[in-house]
């Protein structure tokens, strides 16, 4: 006897929109976000910083006790105009006003607080590319994971601006 698909509870419209673990905005979000708010950044500028969690254990994937955690400090630590996401599977992902150089002061705030939670092995890294109007959502992200993989292959506390300039 075959086996009809049903679905077993009714869909949701913030599933799509919403993180299962910390209940933070999705990726998909994120790229919405940063598309509305780089309009007005040659008026007032933003930035999208990247941190990345990183952590010295076996390479199981993170509790979730420890994700909320995280995700609780991050939320407690942003300013009432900046906005918070999570990105990846060990990212968030944070929209801030300002200047790149301020978001810059911005994320080694946000890396400490990482290592001050005391969760064993746990550290962070972080990436930051500048919004514009010219620059797509996808491409901004591209350039903030960029920095934040560089960041991550340093070491834990890296926290590594994108520059846009080529040697």
């Amino acid at each position: 006897m075959p086996i009809a698909p049903q679905l077993l509870a009714p869909e949701h419209p913030s599933l799509d929109t919403a993180d299962a673990v910390s209940l933070l905005p999705t990726r998909a979000v994120l790229f919405d976000r940063i598309s509305e708010r780089a309009a007005s950044t040659d008026r007032a500028p933003a930035a999208l910083v990247l941190i990345g969690l990183l952590r010295r254990d076996n390479g199981w994937p993170m509790p979730g006790s420890q994700l909320d955690q995280v995700a609780a400090t991050f939320s407690r630590s942003v300013r009432g105009d900046d906005w918070l996401a999570r990105s990846g599977p060990a990212e968030f992902a944070f929209l801030l006003n300002g200047l790149s150089p301020d978001a810059e002061i911005a994320a080694h705030r946000l890396v400490d607080a990482v290592a001050d939670e005391g969760i064993p092995g746990l550290t962070a890294a972080a990436g930051i590319a500048g919004l514009s109007p010219e620059t797509s959502a996808g491409e901004v992200h591209r350039r903030a994971t960029l920095c934040l993989t560089a960041a991550r292959t340093v070491g834990a506390g890296q926290v590594i601006r994108y520059s846009g300039t080529r040697r």
